[in-house]
């Protein structure tokens, strides 16, 4: 059963086939909007949609070459429903739609989280069981589920404020770095020379909630370098270290609670902050002192991309799930 995946929500635009009945991705194609949007400090929702309109249908040309296909051997078409920019969203379900009633193809609405909390099944060698504990870490999210089955997701906390992925990009540009900062932060943060100079706050690590909160952090970060008499590019990357360093620390303590709480030993980690290898390494030294099983996606399917919703919307679609009317129904927000 083949599934094509069409990835629309924010900036950028996936396109991606995937093979249920052999587990397997069979080809993707990802561009990247972040050189379009560099110059704003952020996405602009117009220049996004116009972007999406123009590489949908040239993605998707290279996807069905690469794979040596047609349309005929498509079962199934997903498409990212909900959350994300409204007008990108709907660029993405028309194109579906539009695809689907010409080739007379099923079509699957399928929600972004979802995609990325199945991702770590882009791994050819990942084996998952259910239950288990999910955290989704991105620009927009910082969630933790009980994940009981396929469509069986039970919040347990998520951030009150700003997102892990949004701390880490108002950070960078709090310190005046560039669009999109949070790569830059952790990548400037492994040039510490002095990881013990500074000490941030730790926001609800000790409470006994699984809910996150960074904008407190982030506070913290402009007073201490406002505060700071030295403010070298040496004591920037001393600050980075220590503000990924309490990030991560928090979401580490969090998820070892989950863990406890639900007596549970396997966690998945996904979204775009999931790259971030100081998180993968604290999580990694977790699991060998706790016995705990942990997952990550392939790094490239970390951020947004095609793979994941093919993937989803195959599984959805293997339940018997089917969108096949003409209605564009999107929406920006939109509970798992």
């Amino acid at each position: 059963m083949l599934t094509l995946g069409i990835e629309s929500s924010c900036d950028e635009t996936g396109i991606a086939l995937y093979d249920f009945s052999k587990k397997k991705l069979i080809a993707d194609a990802l561009y990247s909007q972040i050189s379009l949007h560099k110059d704003y400090g952020g996405v602009v929702p117009e220049l996004a949609s116009r972007e999406h309109i123009a590489k949908l249908n040239v993605l998707t040309k290279e996807i069905i070459s690469k794979a040596k296909v047609s349309f005929a051997d498509i079962d199934c078409i997903a498409y990212t429903a909900m959350p994300g920019l409204v007008g990108a969203l709907m660029v993405g379900a028309t194109f579906a739609k539009t695809l689907g009633f010409v080739h007379d193809i099923d079509t699957v609405a399928v929600h972004h989280l979802e995609g990325h909390l199945l991702s770590p099944l882009l791994d050819d060698n990942s084996s998952i069981e259910y239950p288990f504990i999910a955290l989704l870490v991105s620009g927009g999210h910082t969630q933790l589920f009980e994940v009981r089955k396929f469509g069986d997701y039970q919040l347990l906390g998520e951030s009150i404020d700003d997102a892990v992925g949004e701390a880490f990009d108002k950070t960078a540009k709090l310190l005046g770095m560039s669009y999109p900062g949070g790569v830059e932060v952790a990548n400037l943060a492994e040039k510490a020379s002095d990881i013990t100079r500074y000490y941030l706050p730790r926001p609800m690590k000790n409470k006994t909630s699984l809910d996150f909160s960074f904008s407190g952090l982030k506070t913290a970060v402009l007073n201490t370098w406002y505060n700071e008499s030295e403010q070298t590019q040496e004591n920037k990357a001393n600050l980075c270290y220590a503000f990924q360093e309490a990030a991560i620390d928090v979401l580490v303590t969090k998820c070892d609670k989950a863990l406890g709480a639900t007596k549970n030993k396997r966690l998945v980690v996904s979204g775009g902050v999931s790259a971030n290898k100081f998180l993968r390494n604290k999580l990694n030294n977790l699991s060998q002192k706790k016995n705990y099983q942990i997952f990550f996606p392939p790094m490239k399917y970390c951020t947004d991309n095609g793979a994941m919703i093919a993937l989803a919307g195959a599984y959805r679609y293997n339940q018997g799930f089917k969108d096949n009317n003409l209605e564009i129904n999107v929406k920006a927000r939109a509970a798992i």
